[in-house]
């Protein structure tokens, strides 16, 4: 089975539609020992084609239109991050903090971009809060990994001790996740079939008049609502006004989307929430698994409310297992995976090629939520989505094994010379913003957002009017 039928299949699209899918392979795109390019093609590949099958539902063509996935397109959005401009400058993606050390026996990897992350990585180590680099990696090269790994959780920071895929294979964690599916897929209830209501115009936007409230944070859950917002939904993200976005990752991210800040502990802001949520088709979530439940907002308490929903849940661990109630990133998956060993030398380790799980994930996700709609037009039912990183990660060093017979493929004659034919540039509230177009197409879709991001939390917490009176 290839990557695109696997994850076709894991998000439970028919089989005979794979081949409404064309690829433009090219070489140099995404280089990697893991086979990076064949998983971030398929997660693209089968995001498209479930924009497509919703598109042709709700339009009524005769068939589903043509998606084709290209790899140049492909490797420029998995590098969105680096290729945004403001105003000509380039952004800032990781803090001084945020890389690998050397430890007493190993390797440890820290996440400290947010200010409160690097104080409670600081805090840790019983270091200064304005600790150098230097200071740092002479505390760390005195301990242990795994201990610096426990003390940073434990002081709610974010540290992970390099593992090999097999040390991973053998983690109490890393057995709970191989356990679970790629997609996590499950209907609550018996609620209503989704009214379909028909669409027309060019481009064709499958998503108008879907509205989908934004409750994610750092690239994952973001690339999927930026998706859903290119292909015409009403995204409008909310974060908290005490935890704000760092201002690069906002103008990359949000691009499409509205964003408003509400205190969910402050009656008036929970109130309006609750409005928001009386008229939402989607909840996307991306917090630590559990951390949203105080405010209601589990998948279950969700269908007790809006029976009807489509919940997506984003994860970094999943939420089993011994690590489900902790908080991580991309980079940190990667080391504790194996991937970073995999992609690294003796010497020192390694890293992907972008931030693939992130990404991947993204895209993947998205596509869950298209084909959850597709699938309440027919059964009806409230749709809960789980997905992971580290379940990504997964199904990628698992892709050495399926390769590993030489159906890795070295390229289709073309070339990736770089990420020009993908980037376009844009007036915002921001500034001048260059961006990385997406990498979902099919035959009549939009190309291009309809709206640049906006100012962090300053658009109002309300839904946009119905396009067609709904």
């Amino acid at each position: 089975m290839t990557d695109t039928e696997l994850a076709w299949a894991a998000l439970g699209g028919d089989p005979a539609l794979l081949q409404r899918i064309t690829t433009v392979v090219r070489e140099g795109a995404l280089p990697s020992r893991l086979p990076v390019r064949e998983v971030a093609r398929a997660c693209v590949g089968v995001c498209a084609l479930a924009a497509a099958e919703w598109a042709a539902r709700r339009s009524g063509p005769a068939e589903v239109p043509q998606v084709r996935v290209d790899d140049g397109a492909v490797a420029t959005a998995f590098h969105s991050e680096r290729h945004l401009l403001v105003d000509g400058r380039e952004p800032v993606n990781f803090a001084p903090l945020s890389r690998f050390w050397r430890t007493a026996d190993g390797w440890v990897r820290t996440h400290a971009n947010y200010p409160h992350h690097r104080e409670r990585l600081l805090a840790a180590l019983g270091l200064a809060a304005d600790a150098s680099v230097e200071t740092v990696a002479a505390a760390l090269a005195e301990r242990p990994a795994v201990e610096v790994e426990e003390s940073v959780y434990a002081a709610g920071g974010l540290a992970v001790a390099l593992r090999t895929p097999w040390e991973w294979a053998a983690h109490e964690q890393g057995r709970a996740v191989a356990a679970h599916p790629l997609v996590g897929r499950e209907r609550l209830d018996k609620a209503p079939v989704r009214p379909l209501v028909r669409l027309d115009g060019d481009p064709l936007l499958p998503l108008a008049g879907v509205r989908v409230l934004d409750l994610t944070r750092v690239i994952s859950g973001p690339v999927a609502t930026r998706t859903l917002a290119l292909l015409g939904a009403d995204v409008l993200r909310i974060d908290s006004p005490h935890l704000p976005e760092l201002p690069d990752q906002h103008a990359d991210m949000d691009i499409g989307k509205r964003s408003a800040a509400l205190d969910l502990t402050a009656s008036a802001d929970r109130r309006a929430f609750e409005n928001l949520l009386v008229e939402a088709d989607v909840v996307v979530t991306g917090y630590r698994p559990g951390s949203l439940d105080r405010f209601g907002i589990s998948a279950e308490q969700l269908a007790e409310r809006r029976p009807g929903l489509v919940v997506a849940q984003l994860s970094a661990w999943g939420a089993y297992g011994p690590w489900g109630g902790r908080r991580g990133f991309d980079s940190l998956v990667q080391v504790a995976t194996g991937i970073a060993a995999t992609e690294g030398a003796p010497e020192r380790p390694g890293s992907l090629p972008a931030q693939a799980l992130d990404h991947g994930t993204g895209y993947l996700l998205a596509g869950a939520v298209l084909r959850s709609l597709t699938e309440q037009t027919e059964e009806g039912g409230t749709r809960v989505l789980r997905l992971a990183l580290a379940r990504t990660a997964a199904w990628l060093t698992d892709g050495a094994v399926r390769n590993a017979g030489g159906a890795q493929d070295a390229g289709g004659g073309q070339v990736y010379d770089g990420p020009e034919p993908w980037l376009a540039e844009t007036d915002s509230p921001l500034g001048r913003l260059r961006y990385a177009l997406s990498p979902v197409r099919f035959a009549g879709g939009p190309v291009d957002w309809a709206r640049p991001a906006g100012r962090w939390g300053q658009d109002p917490a309300r839904w946009q009017p119905d396009p067609r009176g709904n």
